[in-house]
């Protein structure tokens, strides 16, 4: 696998298509199930908060998702013109306290972050960039 992508609309039945898209994408790269399940949930996470808060309510926009292999690991790049939002300036979320002594909201950062092996956010040319990056095992 070079390279695939996908865009996706703003909305949540465009979710059955992301997941479709990890699923073939992991596939590629001889993902187990366990392993194509955290990714589904990594970027299920990452785009529904795109979804949700990127553009203003009534307002349709585009996600574009591409993914590619550089070396050892997979790479998903989520980027979108919504809102300039950065996901990795959230505070970890304080795992540790009771559910309703919590903060809403940071536990999908926190999910993603302790799925990925590396999440970095950057904001290029009116868009937001969410870069994920998985190792790839290597079978012995």
């Amino acid at each position: 696998m070079k390279q695939r992508s996908i865009s996706l609309t703003n909305n949540v039945q465009a979710v059955t298509l992301l997941n479709k898209f990890v699923d073939e994408v992991c596939a590629d790269v001889a993902f187990d199930m366990s392993l194509t399940m955290q990714m589904n949930l990594a970027m299920e996470e990452a785009v529904v908060n795109v979804i949700n808060y990127a553009y203003p309510e009534g307002k349709q926009g585009l996600i574009h998702v591409m993914a590619e292999v550089d070396g050892d690991f997979l790479i998903f790049v989520i980027s979108d013109c919504g809102t300039s939002f950065d996901p990795t300036a959230k505070e970890e979320a304080d795992v540790t306290l009771p559910a309703e002594e919590r903060d809403i909201g940071g536990l999908g950062i926190h999910l993603v972050r302790n799925l990925m092996d590396s999440v970095s956010y950057k904001r290029k040319g009116g868009k937001n960039v969410l870069t994920l990056k998985k190792r790839i095992p290597h079978k012995s």
